[in-house]
């Protein structure tokens, strides 16, 4: 077997330098709108956000957990086994959580000092309102940690102007960059807590601390180890070509991929948008919910046999036989490929034995993209 010569070369590149790690995190910051510290962590997103929930949640303390998908769920079980009594505020995941709710947990609990709520549940389809909910808890004075590894790049993320302590993002949704690479910023509040948080992970791939001591504190002059260097590498070049096409622009292209996949979803017919609300929807999927009596499963796998480049997918868990998940992330926030998503999605209900117009449903789609980029 001889290699790809139009493989890109991945082996034998330089060592990747302190000064050069230092300069991809502030680029990453300046996405992130936050003039805090920001810790590249070399993994999946799971790893800073449980990482932040051990680091700032303190045994016997008291915390909130919003509840509007299975990432707000995981949560909720990193809090109670860090020894925090969890106060759950739970929005179906047909809809969004509310400031009002949010304020109204905290008036209930006053003891409450750290609070998590995820920005855009790719998995469930809908988005929160993190800016109304960020003044809130700013008001209460607890610690807010967000999750934004389905925002950043489809969503605005105003990191220090909302008043978020911790968050966290990704680079492999609307960033369309590596997914074994994460960011979270350290607002310097959240590292006074976590610095008196006796159980924070010390010496520990999970630990914060370590990145505080060992290389901000140092002046980001020396890696405390070897870092991801390709993943390191892949986002920065998934951020440099988000500032190449313009961040607003970017953000206006994913909400035009979510206008036209709903909208032609209400004209083909048989589905439904699973988040009722349009202002409630995430930029960087939609999700569907299948006819009755038609499992959502084997309607993918129709709509898959008709098209299988389509990013359309069944949930996973309970979900799975009623919700189906169209992705428009990243490269993927493109009018053609709704369209393709369409009629895929037609022909597998067509497969099925239901009535679809794809037609109908192509023309809503190209109208309501154009509609939001106006023209």
């Amino acid at each position: 077997m001889t290699a790809n010569a139009e493989a890109p070369v991945l082996l034998d590149l330089p060592p990747l330098d302190a000064a050069r790690f230092a300069r991809i995190e502030d680029k990453v910051a300046a996405l992130m709108r936050t003039r805090c510290d920001v810790v590249a962590t070399q993994g999946e997103a799971l790893l800073p956000l449980e990482a932040c929930i051990r680091s700032a949640v303190r045994p016997g303390s008291t915390a909130l957990n919003i509840i509007t998908g299975p990432y707000g769920e995981t949560f909720g079980g990193w809090l109670r086994s860090c020894g925090a009594e969890v106060v759950t505020v739970t929005a179906p995941f047909t809809g969004a959580v509310t400031p009002e709710q949010v304020a109204a947990a905290l008036r209930e609990h006053p003891e409450i000092d750290f609070v998590s709520l995820v920005h855009a549940e790719a998995a469930t389809g809908n988005t929160n309102p993190v800016a109304e909910i960020g003044a809130v808890v700013r008001e209460h004075g607890a610690l807010l940690m967000l999750d934004a590894v389905a925002s950043v790049g489809a969503e605005p993320l105003l990191t220090d102007e909302w008043g978020v302590d911790l968050c966290v993002i990704g680079g492999q949704k609307a960033l369309a960059g590596p997914a074994g690479v994460s960011v979270v910023s350290v607002s310097a509040r959240a590292w006074e807590r976590i610095e008196a948080n006796p159980q924070a992970p010390r010496r520990s791939y999970l630990s914060l601390l370590d990145w505080k001591h060992r290389w901000i504190d140092g002046g980001r002059t020396a890696l405390p180890h070897a870092p991801a260097q390709l993943e390191m590498l892949a986002l920065e070049q998934a951020i440099d070509r988000v500032d190449a096409a313009a961040l607003d622009a970017v953000i206006v292209r994913h909400r035009a991929a979510s206008a036209a996949t709903r909208a032609g979803v209400r004209a083909l017919g048989g589905l439904t948008p699973y988040v009722t609300r349009d202002e409630d929807a995430a930029p960087a999927a939609t999700t569907l919910r299948a006819p009755d009596g038609l499992d959502a499963g084997e309607l993918v796998a129709a709509a898959l046999a008709a098209d299988g480049t389509v990013p359309v997918q069944a949930a996973a868990g309970a979900l799975a036989t009623e919700m189906i998940r169209v992705n428009h992330y990243g490269r993927a926030a493109d009018l053609s490929v709704v369209r393709s998503s369409l009629a895929a999605l037609a022909a597998g209900l067509e497969a099925r034995g239901v009535t679809a117009d794809d037609a109908a449903a192509v023309e809503a789609a190209e109208a309501a993209w154009h509609g939001v980029l106006g023209g």
